[in-house]
């Protein structure tokens, strides 16, 4: 008999523990072990083990996740009113924002679950695509705890970075227990920026986050306990992963100013600094209480989160400059500093109620209640702009234009947002017989939204404007799960997601051609996005082996696609009224030795449209055409890991080696990035002796990559030794592509991090 077994995973998804084998739908748990064997230290780095999940990554806290291929493309910054298609959740609390996933620390967690498929009826509107699920380790009473862990890690032709972290389990009584865990993070840079005059700043898009979680568990009898907690963390990056092909400043067709061709890979053109700052605060409370036949679970939890994308906007504003202003030099070349605030206050109640007994019937049961406060503000302080706009276009033109913001500043924007939410729902399975288990659902939601808009500046539409959306419905959910024998389970489901519109900025009209404005200028209102998923799955678990696979088939109506409205350096989202996705996944885990653990997952998809959109001219509108694929998904992902156990060396209990290879097929950024051309950049804007008539040529179809992490260790009763090499090929991988202004002002891609040398120590008590 084989020493080596797998093991199954407990897991919440249906806010009642079961195993990941028992569920009728596709979960996948990363265990606190698998986090640590594969040094994976953001959200990022885990996806690469999870069939089906990808990341499209915008620069640091502004990843946007998908599952399953659900995808609107690429969600800017000023894009506040775009809501979520993946729920993310810290244990109980939702922290999800549309674009600023929070990059929260993976230290001492228990699990990181993803449900797959749209989750609406226990976990509502941001769920379309699916749910992510931090699930921390809780309070124990049973004995003192504590663990630590430092890392080192050097990047090729970039900076060294690091973290230390560390945690605290203290039983204070019999019934009350604290943990506490903190962890600071340097975070190496390696993108370069070069500037006016010859000048050069190296790695500038280093960083730092700080932060803790403490949590207290009081149990003041059998059946009660009640754990408060406090989340804090403070992330600061001074600059992005982007690196430039062209940029308005710095290009190889300049003539009266020294021609340069940048280097996509690490190199951009900067005359500000640049920076990213996300501080986040939660205050959570869970209360369970057990009850004769069943539980009662209250969640209250409030999230305050100030974030700060800085920019260098120069090459935008000095567009503009050009045409449609016409400046001189000297005014196109001012430095000009895009501000993006955003602040929010987002409060949620949860109460359910949850069946307790080893009856035939399970249930669930509860009620929700969100309010979202969202104060986003933008400013463009641009010093001396005022002047060169009062030549240009006639003397007090920019004051006319203010509308109440401060001089010097051609583009302004208060949006404040206030969107309240109810839902009712539950959940409940019935075993039909020994083997057949089905599963019926529902949530109820109403939202309303309340939009403040207020706009200034001689680049802005001068709108001041409240706009209300409202949206009720019921979205269902049916299951059946058909256990074959001990080992092997059948599962099917059809489930109903959606997703909350919304309303468009006004377009910048002073910035827009003709043509843009035309084409752009009618997308206004975008109604509710909804998607029926239909699935069917098998999971087996043997001694030594286990696969988990689904074959979906996602129907979307009015789907919310994000395209650039070009000139006007506006995002618009419209519908689009039919797509669909295709696919399959599956996740194998085998011993093939008593030494030799292996690891597959792997996903085949087909994302596309259903429906095309056109103008009024009866042009296609930014590639979203019938038989396009949508953005940002690829159609096929895998990654294989393999750790192989040498035993007892140098006088270790165990030492290994582990090897994880993925590999990401291609992507577009936004649909209009597969139309024939689309690659084909021309800024128009005569500046440093280029016509503006010279074409830019780049591939806007992502390239498949393969990236391979290396690392070995040695693990002892208390302690273990990792050294690593991740991107052990050196791998440059273009993850998303940046037009700013409709590649008039910039053209970049964000990249990878390169090959990265590292070790960690971790130390248990």
């Amino acid at each position: 008999m084989f020493a080596q077994q797998l093991e199954e995973v407990l897991v919440t998804a249906t806010k009642r523990e079961a195993s990941v084998q028992d569920l009728p739908f596709s979960v996948n748990a990363q265990t606190n072990e698998d986090i640590e064997r594969t040094n994976a230290f953001t959200l990022e780095d885990l996806a690469r083990n999870v069939a089906g999940l990808s990341i499209q990554n915008l620069g640091p806290g502004q990843s946007q996740v998908a599952i399953r291929g659900v995808s609107a493309g690429q969600i800017v910054r000023d894009q506040p009113g775009v809501k979520e298609q993946v729920g993310v959740y810290m244990d109980e609390t939702v922290i999800s924002l549309s674009l600023f996933t929070p990059d929260l620390d993976l230290y001492d967690l228990n699990r990181v679950e993803t449900l797959r498929g749209p989750q609406g009826t226990l976990f509502g509107s941001g769920s379309i695509g699916g749910t992510v699920r931090f699930i921390s380790n809780q309070p124990q009473f049973d004995n003192f705890d504590a663990s630590i862990e430092a890392n080192l890690q050097s990047v090729d032709d970039g900076e060294e970075g690091g973290h230390l972290k560390g945690m605290l389990n203290i039983p204070m009584s019999d019934t009350l227990a604290m943990r506490v865990v903190g962890y600071a993070t340097e975070y190496a840079g390696f993108i370069d920026a070069l500037g006016e005059n010859g000048a050069r700043d190296d790695d500038v898009n280093s960083g730092d986050r700080q932060g803790g979680r403490i949590s207290l568990l009081w149990q003041p009898t059998d059946t009660l306990s009640i754990t408060p907690r406090i989340i804090y963390q403070d992330l600061t990056v001074d600059g992005f992963n982007r690196g430039e092909e062209f940029n308005l400043f710095a290009n190889p067709y300049t003539t009266t100013r020294p021609p340069i061709q940048l280097d996509n890979d690490s190199e951009q053109y900067l005359l500000l600094d640049e920076e990213f700052e996300d501080e986040t605060t939660i205050a959570d409370i869970v209360v369970n209480w057990e009850v004769d036949w069943f539980d009662v679970t209250f969640v209250g939890s409030f999230v305050d989160r100030d974030i700060l994308v800085s920019r260098d906007a120069s090459a935008l504003t000095g567009s503009v400059g050009v045409d449609p202003f016409g400046f001189p030099d000297e005014g196109v070349l001012l430095p000009s500093n895009l501000r993006d605030t955003t602040d929010l206050e987002q409060t949620t109640y949860e109460l359910r109620f949850a069946s307790n007994d080893d009856g035939r019937l399970q249930w669930v049961a509860g009620f929700f209640y969100s309010d979202v406060e969202r104060e986003y503000a933008q400013r463009l302080p641009t010093p001396g702009h005022d002047f060169f706009v009062d030549q240009a276009l006639g003397e007090g033109t920019a004051e006319s234009q203010r509308n109440g913001f401060p001089a010097d500043s051609p583009f302004n924007s208060d949006l404040d947002y206030d969107i309240e939410q109810t839902a009712i729902f539950g959940e409940a399975t019935y075993e039909v017989t020994e083997k057949l288990d089905v599963t019926v659902g529902g949530r109820y939601y109403d939202f309303e939204e309340t939009r403040d808009i207020l706009q200034g500046g001689v680049f802005s539409s001068l709108a001041n404007q409240t706009d209300d959306t409202e949206s009720d419905g019921f979205t269902p959910r049916i299951m059946a799960s058909y256990a074959y024998s001990d080992e092997v389970t059948f599962n099917a489901q059809a489930s109903e997601g959606f997703r909350l519109g919304g309303v468009n900025d006004p377009l910048n009209v002073p910035l827009c051609t003709p043509e843009d404005e035309a084409i752009f200028g009618g997308f206004q209102e975008y109604d509710d996005e909804t998607l029926w998923n239909y699935e069917v799955g098998i999971k087996t678990l043997f001694d030594r082996f286990s696969i988990n696979a689904a074959v979906f088939y996602t129907d979307i109506e009015d789907l919310q696609v994000t395209l650039d409205a070009g000139s006007c350096s506006s995002r618009v989202s419209f519908n689009v009224e039919e797509a669909h996705t295709f696919g399959g996944e599956v996740e194998i885990s085998a011993y093939i030795t008593d030494a030799l653990r292996v690891n597959f997952a792997g996903s085949v998809l087909e994302a596309e449209f259903d429906s095309t959109v056109r103008d009024g001219e009866g042009n296609i509108v930014g590639g979203v055409e019938d038989g396009n694929r949508l953005a940002s998904v690829p159609e096929w992902q895998f990654s294989v890991e393999a750790n192989y156990s040498f035993g007892s060396l140098f006088g270790s209990q165990d030492s290994y080696v582990n090897l994880m290879y993925q590999g990401v097929g291609d992507r577009y950024t936004q649909p209009g990035d597969q139309v024939e051309g689309a690659g084909d950049f021309q800024s128009g804007l005569p500046f440093g002796g280029a016509t503006g008539n010279e074409v830019t040529s780049l591939n806007l179809e992502l390239d498949s990559f393969y990236l391979a992490n290396l690392s070995a260790g040695l693990v002892y009763n208390n302690w273990d030794f990792t050294l690593f090499v991740n991107n052990l090929t050196d791998e440059d991988a273009e993850l998303s592509f940046d037009r700013e202004r409709g590649g008039r002002a910039r053209l970049a891609y964000r990249v990878n991090q390169p090959r990265t040398y590292g070790a960690t120590v971790r130390w248990r008590l």
